[in-house]
């Protein structure tokens, strides 16, 4: 009996039924203090968990407050009239747990239900306080529920929070990326958490939001503006999510600067300076680790003797930053004094320069985004090449403890990505191949047999002076030119040596120009397909023109769409990524 109407309470709760919830809970066989459902769940949770009706959720909660009142009174006296609810009766009526020791507010906070917070905070600000069986806070199962909404309005319910929230918290905040409530926080109470202060600056390190660029910035600056045109106000730019989405990164990236800097001077002002080494040491590599410049740029200018600060290998930031192919904080050496002379010559524990350490085989998390082994080796390639021209010419030569030259360590641990390459490059270019030479052979057949044929008398096109028959000659001479040209890049390839070099620049040179006259040609190749429709067929109905310009775009547009990323990406890493080694700014940094 009592499982049944669990079953009719759990329901009417969803549907938020009141007069059904009042009919099951006069009949006394369940309360709203029984668990009704596997994990332990009262319902009270389920409202909180699945309403956001303020009326419905007031209205459950009155009834478990009048429930215990009633309770109360009956113990005491059972000829009592009611009295009112005091604090501690409103704190006890509240008081109970899910299976996994969840209060109200914990469900409320899991499912970003804000409104029911509201309605518990008002009853019983201690639940913001209690824990599950995890140790976890409400506060905490909001952020980790990615409900910013309810846990800044949890955050901000009371300063009495701030006296017993602890670092686990303001390290989720950080990860969370809201870098406006941490730097509130820690603002406020910066001493509680001077003891645990180097997980935060490594939470700061791991998590730190990238600048805008140039680009991102001017659509900030010109797309949130309003304008007028013809008596029009245009808003669409100034309202839309993308520019909003902008602004927040922009706000975030302010504020984590503001609290990494507030952090660091906080420490300097208030730590003996032979202690702060521990505070920050772990955080900086961190940093380094993960390019995040910004926060190298903060800590050494803070603290200058940072610039030193190793891992247990005994590599500074520098080195750590060419192992790691953090491209950013490597550009800081463009940006030091004199000092920077010291890398040129610098050797690790085992004798390895900052040339033998950009011989390593990169990080797997910096390779993985790179699509193909040919263009992971060109990457590899272009570090290897930048730290070469910055090193003294003895130390492009020199050996470490094991008797190797940077190169030798180079071609030793790049092996297997030089046959990978070879096999990625063959592959490619053997596929493309096929394509090409079904082209030239369809265009060059095209071409012997005009459409319409020739005039028997003089051997001229029947549709010469048509412009549908001037752009198919066009469109096929385009079309066969670029797909032998495509041919000859491919079957280059075919051809080639695959040495470690010609990895750097003329395989994906090859490659860039074949894929990009083998489009040329398919396109022209369609163009002239929909010329021929038109003139055999059509008979000059211009209304049939618009079906075949669309047919013929399909096939180009799929192409594009499908070869562009490869394009794009041969493009950037050929010709634009070895641009972003060098000077970037003209700030000092050591």
């Amino acid at each position: 009996m009592k499982e049944k109407h669990s079953g009719i309470l759990y329901d009417a709760t969803l549907r938020q039924n009141i007069l059904v919830v009042e009919h099951i809970l006069s009949q006394k066989i369940v309360t709203l203090r029984d668990k009704i459902t596997i994990n332990g769940n009262t319902a009270l949770h389920v409202a909180v968990g699945t309403c956001k009706d303020r009326k419905f959720l007031k209205h459950m909660l009155d009834l478990d407050k009048q429930k215990s009142l009633n309770t109360k009174n009956s113990e005491e006296n059972n000829t009592a009239p009611p009295v009112a609810v005091g604090t501690k009766d409103k704190q006890q009526s509240l008081d109970m747990r899910n299976s996994e020791g969840s209060n109200l507010l914990h469900v409320a906070a899991i499912v970003g239900n804000k409104e029911a917070a509201e309605l518990l905070l008002e009853e019983k600000k201690d639940l913001l306080f209690e824990t599950d069986k995890e140790g976890q806070t409400p506060v905490a199962r909001a952020l980790s529920n990615m409900h910013k909404d309810t846990y800044l309005y949890l955050m901000k319910h009371g300063d009495e929070f701030y006296d017993t929230v602890g670092c686990d918290l303001l390290v989720i905040i950080i990860s969370s990326k809201d870098y406006e409530s941490a730097y509130i926080l820690v603002s406020k109470r910066i001493d509680s958490f001077l003891s645990h202060i180097g997980l935060v600056l490594m939470a700061i390190a791991q998590n730190f939001p990238s600048k805008l660029n140039y680009w991102e910035r001017n659509y900030i600056r010109y797309g949130s503006r309003e304008f007028t045109f013809l008596n029009y106000n245009f808003e669409s730019f100034h309202k839309s999510k993308f520019i909003e989405a902008l602004a927040e990164r922009e706000k975030s990236y302010k504020y984590a600067k503001k609290l990494l800097s507030f952090i660091c001077l906080t420490i300097k002002n208030k730590t003996l300076p032979r202690s702060v080494h521990h505070y920050y040491n772990n955080a900086l590599l961190e940093a380094t680790r993960q390019n995040a410049y910004e926060v190298v740029k903060i800590i050494v200018h803070i603290f200058p003797n940072t610039i030193w600060s190793t891992n247990e290998d005994g590599h500074n930031i520098i080195q750590y930053a060419v192992i790691n192919r953090s491209e950013k904080v490597y550009n800081l050496l463009y940006q030091m004094s004199e000092h920077k002379n010291t890398y040129r010559t610098i050797r690790d524990r085992f004798g390895n320069n900052l040339l033998h350490l950009a011989a390593r085989l990169a990080p797997s998390n910096k390779l993985n985004p790179i699509s193909g082994a040919a263009l992971q080796l060109q990457f590899e390639l272009q570090w290897f090449k930048e730290v070469e021209s910055f090193v003294c010419p003895l130390n492009i030569i020199q050996k470490n403890w094991f008797g190797e030259t940077p190169q030798m360590v180079f071609t030793k641990q790049h092996k297997e990505m030089v046959i990978d390459g070879e096999k990625w490059m063959k592959e490619t270019a053997q596929s493309y191949t096929i394509t090409a030479a079904l082209i030239t052979t369809i265009v060059f057949a095209a071409a012997i047999t005009v459409p319409g044929g020739n005039k028997q008398e003089i051997g001229i096109p029947v549709f010469a002076k048509e412009t549908a028959f001037t752009i198919f000659a066009a469109s096929d001479t385009i079309s066969l030119f670029t797909s032998v040209t495509s041919l000859l890049m491919f079957l280059s390839i075919l051809t080639a040596r695959f040495s470690e070099q010609d990895f750097l620049f003329r395989l994906p040179r090859k490659l860039i120009i074949g894929l990009t006259t083998l489009f040329i040609s398919t396109a022209a190749m369609l163009v002239a397909f929909g010329a021929t429709l038109f003139l055999v067929f059509c008979d000059n109905n211009q209304d049939i023109l618009i079906p075949i310009v669309a047919l013929t775009f399909l096939p180009i547009v799929c192409f594009a769409a499908l070869q562009f990323p490869l394009i794009k990406d041969l493009v950037s890493s050929t010709y634009f990524r070895r641009n972003v080694f060098g000077k970037k700014s003209d700030d000092p940094f050591y």
